[in-house]
Formats: C-alpha cells, structure tokens, sequence
C-alpha cells in the first residue's frame, strides 16, 4: 500500500476539520495505507507552529518538506481553503507543485466575508479537489477548479449516553435541557439559542469554548439571559451524554461549511432545531425533517408529543446517505482516480 501524509493547520480537536480529517485518517488506515500526520496545532506526529492558523513566523520549505519526503500522497486539510497563514498556504503549493495531493475543503475563502476577494484556488493535473457540500464544488467550477463532493460521515450506531448521570450532574432536574453543541463564535448565533431557550423557559447548554476573541461577548449574552446557562461538558462526561442528557439540539448558526452537530442529533435520534444556513438545504435536500428555530410553538408541540417515527426516517436517511462505513470506499474511488492503490 502507499504512504499518504495529513497536513493541516489544527488537528485533534473538537472542530470540524479535526473531527473529520480523524475519520479520513482512520478510513486510509483502514485500506491498508501508512499514515502520518503533520499540523501547526494539536496532536500530530509532527508538529510545526510555523504551520499553526495564526503562525508568527514563517514556515520554513525545508522544514515542511522533510516532512513529506516519500510520501506517495499529501492530503492538505483546508490550508489552502481558508488563507489563516497565507505564507503556509504559499510553501505547500510550491511543494506539492508536481506531486499527488488530494485537496480537502471544509470551508472556502469567498464564503467568509473578510475574504471576498480571496484569488481562485490553484489547481494541477496531479492534484485533486474534494470539497464537503455541492456548493462549493459548484463555486469551485464557476472559478475553474474541478472538485468531487464528499461530504461528512458518521457513526449510525453510536455509543448510547447517559442521560441520568449527566443531567444529575448539570443540577438539571425535570427542567428542558437545550444542548449548543459547538464552540461559540459570532456566527453560531448563540443569540438565536438563547432566545429560543428563553422561550421555551429551558436550561441552555454550551458545550463548547469562546473562540476569536468572542469571550467578552459571550460573557455579556450569558448575563444577560433570563434563562440558566450552563457551559462545558462535567469532568468524566463525554459529546454521547451530552446528546442522551438533552431535550432538543439547537443549531443556530447563520453559516456552517457542513454543520455536524446536524447529523450527530439524527444519528443520536433527538429532536433538532434549526436555523437556515445555506448547506441546509443541501442536507435537507435528502428527505429530513427538521425544527425550525423560530417555530417555538412547534418545538413546543414537539417536544410535549415527541413523534418518533420522525427519528427513525431521519436515521435511515442517514444511514444511506451519511455513513462513516462508506467512507473507505469513497477514498479508495478518489485515490484510484489518482493512479494510487
């Protein structure tokens, strides 16, 4: 088999681009393939802070280089999709300039509003361009890039939580829980949450951290709500109880590259309320059924006279369209495309 190394700006972490570069990882491994990784942040096999999003010094060729000397295939997990370190970005593509490399894109730049004016993507004949949603492989096209779409994938018999224990633990007795199951930044709309939250007079749940200099905004929402909020995840607990432990998934968020906290309540069968981002759509586009998070009475409804055969459509949706045991066989297609077996 072949040796492929990862590169990517942050690995091992709660993020999306972390939690689905593990599961490329662990589906190339599965094929039999030798894997190493390498990132400016997080658990890698080698680490280079010159790499990291927000690097103050630059990444050095050679250093990147040794890094992937003899692999047969580099795959790039969203370095080049959003410019964090334009100076990384510059030095992979010089490397990769003739090699094999498979191009992952979470996110791309235009989508952002501070970079949309960003340059095309560059492209080769030996390099491939995978993007997550049909969007941005269409906005790829328009700008002359050629892209395959291989979106997210999930376990469909994940580990059951502990709904008990957990809520005992968050003091959370009879009460509505609502879960927020994402790091909080200005476009998670942690607004919208806590007003549905407000509505429905629940418990709202922030699993995860402030990002990009948030804090002191999210400091201020939480303050200011009528509601209890409470934040993290206890010592001991893990996302599975989190999901177990709640009453309703909120995903409020104005703009997500995919949105997996989506897909994990259909896996974990809980209700879920959401707000229409674009991809939605896509995802929707499937055949789920999903709360609309400015349909309080609805969720109300809802959540009073759950409908359970609702979770079992949407979980065999998910299980056709969306499942992790796919993911092998999608990359061996790709990697096959690109003359490696």
């Amino acid at each position: 088999m072949s040796r492929l190394v990862v590169v990517s700006y942050r690995l091992g972490g709660h993020d999306g681009v972390s939690i689905e570069s593990a599961k490329w990882i662990a589906a190339l491994r599965h094929l039999g393939h030798d894997v190493a990784t390498c990132a400016g942040d997080g658990v890698a096999d080698v680490v280079l802070p010159e790499l990291a999003m927000h690097a103050t010094s630059p990444l050095a060729r050679r250093d990147l280089a040794r890094v992937l000397d003899g692999a047969d295939v580099v795959v790039v997990e969203n370095v080049v999709s959003l410019p964090f370190n334009v100076a990384a970005r510059d030095v992979l593509y010089e490397i990769l300039d003739d090699r094999r490399a498979i191009f992952h894109h979470h996110d791309l730049p235009w989508q952002r509003p501070q970079w949309l004016n960003e340059p095309a993507l560059q492209s080769r004949a030996t390099w491939r361009h995978v993007t997550i949603n049909d969007l941005s492989r269409e906005e790829l096209a328009e700008r002359g890039v050629v892209a395959t779409t291989i979106r997210n994938s999930f376990d469909c018999d994940p580990p059951l939580g502990r709904r008990v224990a957990t809520r005992n633990a968050l003091k959370v007795g009879e009460e509505r829980l609502l879960v927020f199951p994402s790091r909080v930044i200005p476009r998670k709309n942690v607004e919208g949450a806590i007003s549905l939250a407000e509505s429905l007079d629940a418990v709202l749940w922030l699993l995860g951290d402030a990002e990009d200099g948030y804090d002191a905004t999210l400091d201020g929402h939480v303050d200011a709500a009528s509601i209890r909020v409470v934040r993290g995840l206890p010592p001991g607990f893990d996302i599975h109880d989190a999901y177990a432990a709640c009453d309703l998934v909120v995903v409020a968020s104005t703009w997500e590259g995919f949105g997996n906290p989506v897909l994990e309540s259909v896996t974990h069968r809980r209700p879920l309320a959401v707000h229409p981002y674009p991809v939605l759509k896509e995802i929707r586009g499937f055949g789920f059924t999903f709360l609309e998070l400015d349909d309080v009475r609805g969720i109300e409804q809802f959540l009073t006279r759950p409908e359970e055969n609702l979770f079992a459509h949407n979980a065999a949706i998910a299980r056709e369209n969306f499942n992790v045991a796919d993911l092998p066989g999608q990359l061996s297609a790709l990697l096959e495309n690109l003359g490696v077996k």
